[in-house]
């Protein structure tokens, strides 16, 4: 089992990685970030707009489902979002740069070190 810090580290170490922060969703609270390049602060709370509205969406379509991960791609960076599946109300959030990382492996990449992350 990794801690907050470990894990953000483990993120690092995927090539193209920028930066990436663990956020509380109930309250939009950072709770550990890394890297440098995207104004976390505003990210985290942005973001925590984005999975709630996802999640109240799938509850108003009734979907009985969980959220793997919501991705977004923009002209030069990939932006992944990973709610925990263990550890509830917690995101990832992964900042990449898409000349340079792979998708797939920054996705299998955030998926190992949620799994392994304990708060």
């Amino acid at each position: 089992m990794a801690n907050l810090n470990e894990s953000l580290q483990d993120l690092m170490t995927m090539e193209g990685a920028i930066c990436a922060a663990v956020v509380d969703y109930n309250s939009g609270m950072m709770l550990g970030n890394i890297g440098s390049g995207v104004d976390m602060e505003l990210a985290a709370a942005g973001n925590t707009e984005v999975v709630r509205a996802k999640m109240k969406t799938m509850k108003a379509l009734g979907l009985n489902d969980a959220i793997e991960d919501i991705l977004i791609t923009l002209g030069r960076q990939y932006h992944i979002i990973r709610p925990s599946a263990k550890l509830a109300g917690i995101f990832i959030y992964y900042v990449l740069d898409s000349g340079r990382a792979n998708l797939a492996l920054a996705r299998r990449k955030i998926n190992d070190v949620e799994s392994k992350m304990t708060m």
